[in-house]
């Protein structure tokens, strides 16, 4: 196994193309079929890079600086202040932060687990804190707007940790039970308000508590996850990986009524999806990881408009080539654009991209 991303994690294989978000009937091939509802195809715009690297030999896709090239801020390897954890067993894949989030105020919180830590870093990039954690082996974080903080691990504590604003325990919330039987396929935790969900198998959403600690009673599901703006649920996956052929689907929030599925073409292979959320405005951010031109890895970013579906924007991202396990490589900001974590050797950057 290469990688974790996203709530692509826990036990399953990124190999190939078989990974997606929302998993629709198999076919023949294993591949995903999107929802039985309309769809609407969007053929591939042009796809503009937010890096500075030029396009390759006979690409036609247009390369274009980033309005921002720096990193909100870079940190190497290490346990000391400033540095973030990594570790490379002899036996097993390497480790290193695997999820990150963001808040309203752009205070970012780095999930380092292997050192125990959650370190949190203001809009500038520097460092505002360190929290440890008492967490064996924590995969996944979620901040609330009300700063707590929910911290995921599925297979030692079989629990999600929240704390509050300071720092201080609040609870820990059982994954197993209504909706859960195996710890091990949930693929990430969401904070929507003041309850805590974790998602099951990249599909539906299971509600297993609040941001107080207190356990939910009974549990509920919703269909997708939720997004900032509280009017949608979205759902995303792959239709025929080898092609490009992937969708995204938005639920209708408040009377759960399919709103739009829209297939997007990107034009090369699909590895795996990377991101699927929604900024506050209501604007949906889809990442996904495909055969560059290059034979390289590259990441496919589109923007679509919350209530139609109609792409607005894309654009070409670094793709991560360690082996290192990860939950989470992109954050959706509030305010629009992402953030992305790119590893290296030397350490890992945390970079602002948007489409364009």
């Amino acid at each position: 196994m290469r990688k974790r991303v996203l709530a692509i994690g826990g036990a399953f294989a990124l190999v190939a193309a078989v990974a997606w978000l929302s998993r629709g009937t198999p076919n023949q091939s294993g591949e995903a079929k999107a929802p039985a509802a309309e769809v609407t195809e969007t053929e591939q715009p042009v796809l503009v890079t937010k890096t500075t690297q030029a396009a390759g030999p006979g690409d036609k896709r247009t390369a274009t600086k980033a309005a921002a090239d720096a990193p909100v801020f870079f940190a190497k390897w290490g346990g000391g202040s400033g540095e973030l954890g990594r570790e490379t067993p002899s036996e097993g894949n390497p480790r290193g932060p695997t999820s990150f989030a963001v808040d309203s105020n752009g205070t970012m919180t780095v999930l380092d687990g292997v050192n125990g830590r959650l370190v949190r870093r203001g809009s500038d990039g520097k460092t505002e804190n360190a929290q440890s954690l008492d967490l064996v082996y924590p995969e996944d974080v979620a901040v609330g707007a009300d700063g707590s903080t929910a911290v995921l691990d599925r297979f030692q504590g079989k629990a999600v940790s929240v704390y509050d604003a300071n720092g201080n325990a609040r609870g820990k919330l059982a994954l197993a039970g209504d909706g859960i039987d195996d710890t091990g396929s949930v693929t990430g935790v969401f904070v929507d308000g003041k309850d805590v969900y974790v998602e099951r198998e990249h599909g539906p959403l299971v509600k297993i508590g609040d941001t107080s600690g207190t356990p939910a009673e009974p549990r509920t599901e919703i269909p997708g996850r939720p997004t900032r703006d509280g009017l949608s649920y979205l759902k995303a996956g792959i239709i025929e990986a080898p092609v490009g052929r992937v969708y995204v689907t938005s639920v209708e929030r408040a009377t759960e009524t399919h709103r739009f599925t829209r297939e997007l073409r990107l034009a090369a292979a699909v590895h795996s999806i990377l991101l699927l959320d929604a900024d506050r405005s209501g604007t949906i951010y889809f990442a996904a990881e495909v055969q560059g031109s290059t034979g390289d890895p590259e990441v496919v970013l589109h923007c679509l408009d919350g209530r139609s579906g109609v792409p607005t924007g894309s654009a070409i991202l670094p793709a991560n080539t360690l082996p290192d396990e990860t939950f989470k490589d992109f954050v959706v900001l509030d305010g629009g654009g992402v953030m992305h974590a790119l590893r290296t050797e030397a350490g890992v950057s945390y970079t602002r991209y948007d489409c364009i």
